[in-house]
């Protein structure tokens, strides 16, 4: 059987403050062949950034490995390396500030192809440029070579971050909140062009995002991994995350999606939660990482034992004591409902929409 494209397992990564460990990513695993799609998703401070700069070579992880081709990417030969470095990109989340500002879009283009010789020369880089502009949509490419970073349009420097990325015909591109700096009109056009270098090109993609809706449009044929407070908490097919969230934090992300129809929000149910405050990663919380914002915390279990990321069905993964107890039908699970709770009760509303 073949080894998957890229594979992270056991990823940790953690960092000092001072005196203050900071765990940002916590015991990550997942894997992706070529044309796959993995969205990940989170609030902010969730970890995802920091994977995607694991993924793609950037950041070395404090624990476990990063694979490509089933080996290690960190104790690979350098030529090996560098092989992995072109295989794997990233499109950064500021067009602003991941554009040399004082490059014209064709010396950014350029660059790449001459420094890998996938050129012969300067006249078949740019030949090449002009090629990549056309394949994320800015044409005619003579336009826009000879302008530089300030010349163009949020959307359009996103595209030339897109186009850089292909220069060096990579294997998997980590698209980390590619969207999320340009105006809404603007989103669906851009996820549309990626969507389409997907199929085309069978580029594989690390989409990070802290949106659901985006990640429905973009991987609704691929997969969603749902992080919270640097662990994986849900793992699944879009559809069944999307149509059917097992975690609690997975449910209140849908309920946090706007509503086109005003009226359709008003008459959404009310999701409840304990607490709308996250946790530090400075100090997190002992248990399960979510059970102080749970609604379906139960003392004794969720504030004692860390659930792990276990499997529900053949596709599923989910890391919760409920969804595990509940659909193995665990009589402890209902006495330990039945005793009393202490500590702040107080729920707090969070409106769908």
């Amino acid at each position: 059987m073949p080894e998957p494209l890229l594979e992270l397992h056991g990823v940790s990564v953690h960092f000092r403050r001072g005196r203050t460990l900071l765990r940002a990513v916590e015991e990550v695993s997942f894997c992706l062949e070529l044309g796959d799609v993995l969205c990940l998703v989170g609030e902010s401070g969730s970890g995802k950034t920091t994977l995607g700069r694991v993924a793609a070579g950037l950041l070395r992880p404090t624990s476990g490995s990063v694979r490509y081709r089933g080996q290690d990417v960190w104790h690979l030969p350098a030529n090996a390396f560098r092989s992995f470095r072109r295989a794997v990109q990233i499109v950064h989340q500021d067009p602003y500030a991941s554009l040399n500002p004082i490059r014209t879009v064709e010396d950014t283009l350029v660059a790449p192809l001459l420094h890998h010789r996938i050129a012969r020369n300067r006249v078949d880089a740019v030949e090449r440029a002009a090629r990549l502009l056309e394949l994320v949509d800015l044409v005619p490419p003579e336009q826009f070579l000879p302008k530089y970073p300030h010349q163009l349009s949020g959307g359009q420097r996103q595209r030339v971050s897109i186009a850089r990325a292909l220069t060096v015909g990579p294997e998997l591109i980590v698209a980390d909140e590619a969207t999320s700096m340009v105006d809404v009109s603007i989103r669906v056009s851009l996820l549309h062009t990626l969507r389409r270098l997907r199929e085309e090109l069978g580029v594989a993609f690390l989409f990070i995002t802290h949106d659901l809706a985006m990640a429905k449009y973009f991987a609704w044929q691929g997969r969603i991994a749902v992080l919270y407070l640097g662990r994986v908490v849900e793992l699944g097919p879009t559809p069944s995350v999307i149509g059917h969230p097992l975690h609690p934090y997975t449910q209140a992300l849908l309920a946090a999606i706007p509503e086109p129809d005003p009226d359709l929000t008003r008459q959404k149910a009310k999701l409840l939660l304990r607490s709308l405050d996250i946790p530090s990663l400075a100090n997190l919380p002992s248990g399960c990482p979510f059970h102080p914002r749970c609604l379906h915390f139960v003392a004794g279990l969720c504030d004692v034992e860390r659930p792990l990321l276990d499997a529900v069905d053949g596709q599923r993964a989910v890391a919760c004591h409920i969804v595990q107890q509940e659909r193995t039908g665990s009589d402890a699970l209902q006495s330990r409902r039945e005793a009393p709770t202490s500590g702040n009760d107080e729920r707090l509303s969070l409106e769908r929409g």
